[in-house]
């Protein structure tokens, strides 16, 4: 603590002055609130991917304290916490998360300049290469990187009580219908929403949860108990394979692959539909999503069609992400899909009368194609 408050002063982050009187601020329930941005995961899982083929040096560091003060003069293209440094002989890639910071690049002299700068401006931690990153834990091997929440999964089992559960071969029952009306109130809402977001994180490294996991997201204004049963059959599902996450392969080409799919009004009360597509760089997977569409679609091509713009738009800024680290792809990215009304849609620029009423964001897929 010591520390950190001297590094404050360092950096003149603040003033001293006198309370004003009669202003004393509270938090609201007297806990403090951990905000994790998800988005901070994925741009590393795409550094460990390329890291993985390219042998780059990843190194963690931490700044001494998250209250700084300073003038930007440089922006990223794809993404305003990945800066990038790029000579003759060397590329380094720094990753900003508040106080977090992921340094990957091919050369150990220009990462100990790195370092060396920010210590000098910022006072920081250096972790040495890595390992642990906001509850991820990372491995090399031979084969490949993995990634994986092992410690994360046994803390939420433990902190539940299903460390010892009997354990579920699935995360998920297709054949159960969950709605908002069906089952008794929960009395303490608060503990399933506490659990649902921690699922919520672990999906991270977990896509075999997500499809659960966002299904589960939908009812936690007004959680019941149908809905805290099938969370727990999700606690005996990780309580079987805890250790599970991805394997960033070491064999992997670069080239982009999605995959999507979609159903068709699913959903009993709302009638809408659900869109999952997954992004593999070769053998990698890269980045997955499972998400309810935010309108009622009139027909399965709208709902196809729709699921394919997703993952167009996902693939556009991948594809601006791996530009900013100097990754060039060879092939344009390949899209897989099994619905022919929606592929027919995408390649055909007339408007006909059955889907003039899709909007035009969604037609950004022809534009790419």
């Amino acid at each position: 603590m010591q520390a950190e408050l001297q590094a404050l002063t360092s950096n003149n982050t603040w003033s001293i002055v006198d309370l004003p009187p009669g202003k004393i601020h509270l938090d609201v329930d007297g806990c403090t609130r951990l905000s994790i941005r998800l988005m901070a995961v994925l741009k590393v899982r795409v550094l460990l991917a390329i890291d993985a083929t390219r042998g780059w040096h990843l190194e963690q560091l931490k700044v001494n304290n998250v209250f700084l003060h300073g003038d930007l003069n440089e922006e990223s293209q794809a993404d305003h916490s990945l800066y990038t440094k790029s000579t003759a002989k060397s590329f380094t890639a720094l990753l900003v998360y508040v106080d977090d910071i992921v340094l990957a690049g091919n050369s150990l002299k220009e990462i100990a300049h790195v370092k060396h700068l920010l210590d000098q401006k910022f006072r920081i931690k250096d972790l040495g290469a890595l390992r642990f990153f906001l509850g991820f834990e990372i491995s090399r091997y031979d084969a490949g990187i993995f990634f994986n929440q092992r410690k994360y999964t046994l803390e939420l089992l433990e902190d539940t009580s299903y460390f010892a559960a009997k354990p579920s071969h699935v995360p998920y029952d297709p054949t159960l219908k969950l709605t908002t009306t069906d089952g008794d109130l929960l009395s303490k809402p608060a503990t399933y929403r506490r659990l649902v977001g921690r699922l919520v994180y672990l999906t991270n490294s977990r896509p075999d949860i997500s499809y659960a996991v966002q299904n589960l997201s939908q009812y936690v204004s007004q959680p019941r108990a149908p809905h805290l049963k099938d969370a727990n059959r999700i606690l005996r599902y990780l309580q079987a394979c805890p250790a599970k996450g991805i394997l960033f392969s070491s064999s992997s080409q670069f080239q982009l692959y999605g995959f999507v799919d979609s159903d068709w009004a699913r959903c009993s009360e709302t009638r809408k539909s659900i869109t999952s597509f997954c992004v593999m760089m070769g053998d990698s997977t890269i980045c997955w999503k499972s998400k309810k569409q935010q309108t009622v679609s009139r027909s399965s091509t709208e709902v196809e069609y729709r699921a394919l713009a997703s993952l167009t738009f996902e693939l556009q800024w991948l594809q601006y992400l791996f530009a900013d680290l100097q990754v060039q792809f060879s092939k344009p990215a390949s899209v897989f899909y099994d619905s022919k009304s929606a592929i027919h849609l995408a390649h055909n620029p007339t408007f006909h009368e059955r889907n003039k009423h899709i909007e035009l964001d969604c037609h950004v897929i022809r534009e790419k194609l």
